[in-house]
């Protein structure tokens, strides 16, 4: 076989690889965000001998981490992605991932971390992937030895109380448990229309503010609004 031969298939060789990589290159292949794990899986906040109001501010940073492909690499998107919580009024969770209890209400949130990809990194499209992970993070409620606080509304009013630590914020009879000897503030704010009428069964009372201190049995109290 000729030299010309030999010459002219490595010519042909070469094309056909330039040519399939070229081909691969257009298919598609391009780097592509396929889940997200959120670290860590699961947190709790609190414990059973602890009453959920006390659990107010308790916080932890969460972490979401991509899984690509084309080529395999995970990196960390916790900033890339839109962070949610199921139960905000028990665990809320920030544009940042800082998970926090409210100390509201004790169970299981469900957060989770999503990222629509319109395109891969390289600018291909694929409009309308929505990838998401998910975490729990779990309030675990007071079963230990307390006292219960309860709030009745009356009047023709309407109005909300809010609490010094959290634990009661309510617009309609509510409740929490105090550890015996406990202190807790309550401040009654009046809806637009409404007007407060006041405060019954507190320690102390200063204009809207109702004070429980050093509680020793289960205690009901009542807030007017007219």
């Amino acid at each position: 076989m000729s030299q010309k031969w030999f010459t002219t298939a490595s010519v042909l060789s070469v094309l056909l690889i330039a040519f399939g990589l070229l081909n691969l290159s257009s298919c598609g292949h391009d780097q592509q965000l396929t889940t997200i794990t959120i670290q860590p899986t699961t947190e709790t906040f609190g414990a059973a001998n602890i009453p959920v109001n006390e659990d107010a501010g308790l916080n932890v940073q969460l972490r979401a981490l991509g899984t690509y492909i084309h080529p395999p690499v995970t990196k960390d998107i916790t900033n890339q992605v839109n962070w949610e919580s199921n139960t905000p009024g028990m665990v809320t969770v920030d544009s940042t991932g800082l998970a926090t209890a409210t100390g509201n209400s004790c169970g299981g949130s469900l957060i989770s971390a999503t990222l629509k990809t319109n395109s891969s990194t390289g600018n291909i499209s694929s409009t309308g992937a929505i990838i998401t992970g998910y975490m729990t993070a779990n309030v675990v409620c007071f079963t230990g030895t307390g006292q219960a606080l309860t709030v009745v509304f009356a009047g023709v009013g309407t109005g909300t109380i809010a609490s010094s630590p959290p634990g009661l914020s309510c617009a309609s009879t509510c409740s929490t448990a105090l550890p015996t000897g406990g202190s807790i503030i309550l401040t009654a704010t009046p809806n637009s229309g409404s007007t407060f009428g006041g405060w019954l069964g507190c320690d102390s009372v200063s204009a809207q503010v109702c004070t429980v201190s050093n509680i020793s049995a289960s205690r009901t109290l009542t807030v007017t609004f007219n």
